[in-house]
């Protein structure tokens, strides 16, 4: 799950306190990326961690968010959602925080948990198909 932890307007930052915000929050997705949710783990070991792109787990986006997965080559990052994400502050910081990383350039896309459960080849298809789109525009 990809989180706000406290958006920082990082481009005022001096490169000692930048450095020190991509330290703490590359720590913290370490973490995180031993504690996949089941339909993280689920969407890695079956369809991201082999694909012929490479996609990072649990990736650090602009010193402000980590990102569930992304795609570099594409400028995707890949989202699933669980039922916190129902809830109106949750969905407000959602939408800040895709309205952000559109204007810097990359496509959210985000996914329940249920979708992938439900609906896994869809879900991949999807994926799949974004992906190979973005690179093909950016060749």
């Amino acid at each position: 799950m990809s989180e706000d932890y406290g958006y920082c307007e990082c481009s005022g930052l001096s490169p000692e306190d930048r450095l020190a915000r991509q330290r703490q929050l590359t720590s913290l997705a370490k973490a995180l990326r031993t504690n996949l949710t089941y339909e993280e783990k689920r969407l890695w070991y079956k369809f991201l961690r082999y694909y012929p792109v490479h996609i990072y787990k649990q990736r650090v986006i602009d010193l402000n968010y980590i990102a569930d997965f992304y795609c570099h080559a594409a400028r995707i990052v890949i989202e699933l959602d669980g039922e916190v994400h129902d809830e109106p502050a949750q969905k407000r910081k959602d939408a800040l925080r895709d309205r952000r990383l559109t204007e810097l350039g990359y496509l959210v896309l985000r996914y329940r948990n249920e979708d992938v459960n439900r609906h896994f080849k869809a879900v991949c298809a999807d994926i799949d198909l974004e992906i190979r789109a973005r690179v093909a525009a950016r060749a």
